[in-house]
């Protein structure tokens, strides 16, 4: 493999977890390594099936706190010809190390993400995301994350760094247009509901 791994990188500054900072825990009721997450809210640009141009990224529990994830760019998510937008490969990122608090079994938002983009990727491609849980101190939660093209051990084309804040269910219900609001708290499916509102990558 080339370059570091998402476990190996030594945290930029602002991103680095503090001296106090502890191992993450993954939750008892975490979904089991290898289970497929599932989208989280089914408008969700990153995962949800509603959006036709979105990512359709899907995730899948690693060991400890991990995920893999992966997507095919489409000809939608262009930035220069046959090329993907460098947005949407950081939005990619950004939904692969969301997922990871549903391993802590926490309510995040992204508080700061970090892109170093490596090599370009070519619409039509797969890339192939790693994401691992670094450290926790209080609400907050460090992460790294990389995707490869066409394999789990292909060339490194992006990887990410990101510092997750831990918020209340109010962070949403306060903020959020009300029309979105109320369709997913009227859901009667109460898991989705409660899903809805878990990450907000």
């Amino acid at each position: 493999m080339s370059g570091a791994t998402a476990s190996e990188s030594p945290g930029r500054p602002g991103l680095k977890p503090p001296p106090d900072a502890v191992p993450p825990v993954r939750h008892p009721g975490a979904p089991a390594p290898g289970e497929l997450l599932g989208a989280h809210y089914d408008q969700c640009f990153g995962c949800g099936g509603g959006q036709p141009h979105g990512l359709h990224l899907e995730s899948r529990a690693g060991d400890g706190v991990s995920v893999t994830a992966e997507f095919t760019v489409q000809t939608a998510h262009q930035g220069a010809p046959g090329l993907a937008h460098g947005g949407v490969l950081a939005s990619a990122l950004d939904e692969t190390l969301g997922s990871l608090n549903w391993l802590l079994q926490v309510i995040a938002v992204t508080g700061r993400l970090e892109t170093d983009f490596v090599r370009p990727v070519p619409v039509g491609t797969t890339l192939y995301l790693r994401a691992h849980c670094r450290a926790v101190a209080g609400r907050k939660i460090y992460s790294t994350a990389e995707g490869r093209i066409g394999s789990p051990d292909g060339p490194v084309a992006v990887r990410a760094e990101a510092l997750f804040l831990e918020v209340k269910l109010n962070h949403f219900t306060d903020n959020g247009r009300p029309e979105e609001i109320q369709a997913a708290m009227s859901d009667p499916d109460q898991v989705k509901v409660a899903r809805a509102f878990e990450v907000n990558p």
